[in-house]
């Protein structure tokens, strides 16, 4: 060959060979927002909820962090617990960062004061870990989706657990949406099953002297006939549980219920030992092999098991990546249509977004308290598991 010539395909073929490269090089990122409360009092269940979403991004993408021949960059923006704030910061990545989505929401004000900024921009939100059922219900518009369990599924499993006939009820929760929203959704739940709430106490969120609420709780149960019980709706700081130093049940035949809770909360749970409930997320309850994955990935990493929000940023990872995929594009209209009805496999087993709230519908576990001595944690040993075939979830947006 010529030695012009062949200098010549050289030169092509390193000039394309240029264009290639710099073509993956150029690939545009996709960018999801995750805005949850690095600060403020439920700074540890962003933590979870973090960590949860990055591991389900590498499971989803199998190591590759990419979607569609693009890379992913998530884009961490603190809420600090505060409705302005996380306002402020969904507006921002929106806005200044180009976000094509976000997630995120751990405390159910904030959320619910992000919520129009995603009908605002027409950018998909995907609510996690945040329950309040006004999110999904009241309050939602057509660009939030929920991976994470709302009120209603946290009431209507707990009632499943202990409500019937015959059984009288009290509750204790925190001053704000998450805890009204679930006390709502759980007197309806139990009284369907034929139990009777006769008795509401809202407290602050910062509430460390439960002694006046518990007072009025003993007089309006303490004449009850029948199997009386207290429901707790509880998160973040404090500690309700220290209640049971009371002896309710030993004085006044009144037993404490309540939902499940991360690990270091449930250390709360150990004088409870056989109180019945239901929960969201336990490690070791899930039987498949993306669980079987994330607890051994996070062992290994954090040298301890996952927690409740780890599984739920981990199963939104996995809802975004497979939405992206389905849809082909990060178009928010496209992605609305490949979220819709989408089935998708989680630590927690198959969950689906009901088309009419784009809510997750998902597996909830009833427990019995159990100790060991070697655990720092009260155990919660499943005695059923509700798939969300079982749970009647009632729909909650109609205005």
């Amino acid at each position: 060959m010529d030695v012009r010539k062949a200098v010549g395909m050289l030169a092509v073929l390193a000039l394309v060979g240029g264009f290639l490269i710099s073509g993956v090089q150029a690939a545009e990122p996709i960018k999801v927002a995750q805005v949850v409360d690095v600060s403020g009092p439920l700074e540890a269940y962003a933590k979870q909820s973090i960590n949860g979403f990055q591991l389900g991004l590498e499971y989803a993408t199998k190591g590759t962090m990419q979607v569609l021949n693009r890379p992913l960059k998530v884009i961490i923006k603190d809420a600090q617990g505060k409705p302005d704030v996380g306002k402020q910061m969904l507006t921002e990545a929106f806005k200044d960062d180009k976000a094509d989505l976000a997630v995120g929401g751990v405390s159910s004000a904030v959320a619910l004061a992000m919520l129009p900024v995603a009908k605002e921009f027409k950018k998909v939100l995907i609510v996690e870990p945040a329950v309040a059922d006004s999110i999904t219900g009241s309050d939602w518009n057509r660009y939030i989706f929920r991976t994470g369990r709302n009120s209603s599924q946290d009431a209507v499993s707990n009632a499943q657990a202990i409500a019937k006939p015959g059984v009288i009820l009290a509750t204790l929760a925190q001053d704000y949406a998450f805890g009204r929203d679930g006390v709502k959704a759980f007197k309806e739940a139990a009284e369907a099953k034929g139990a009777k709430v006769t008795h509401e106490e809202y407290v602050p969120m910062n509430t460390t002297d439960f002694t006046a609420p518990v007072q009025r709780i003993i007089q309006a149960l303490k004449d009850q006939k029948g199997d009386k019980y207290l429901f707790i709706i509880w998160a973040g700081k404090g500690n309700p549980f220290k209640i049971a130093e009371m002896k309710l049940d030993e004085k006044y035949g009144i037993k404490i219920t309540t939902g499940g809770n991360i690990l270091d909360a449930m250390a709360l749970y150990k004088p409870l030992v056989g109180m019945k409930g239901a929960i969201y997320y336990y490690y070791e309850i899930p039987k498949n092999p993306i669980n079987d994955w994330l607890v051994k990935e996070h062992q290994k990493r954090f040298n301890g098991p996952p927690d409740f929000f780890t599984c739920g940023g981990f199963s939104a990872a996995i809802a975004v990546v497979n939405g992206l995929t389905k849809a082909g594009t990060t178009d928010s209209e496209k992605l609305i249509a490949a979220l819709e009805g989408m089935h998708f496999q989680t630590p927690k087993g198959e969950m689906v977004f009901r088309p009419e709230d784009h809510q997750a519908l998902q597996s909830m576990y009833a427990f019995k308290i159990k100790v060991d001595p070697n655990v720092k944690w009260a155990i919660p040993e499943l005695v059923t598991e509700f798939s969300w075939k079982d749970l009647n979830i009632p729909i909650r947006n109609k205005k």
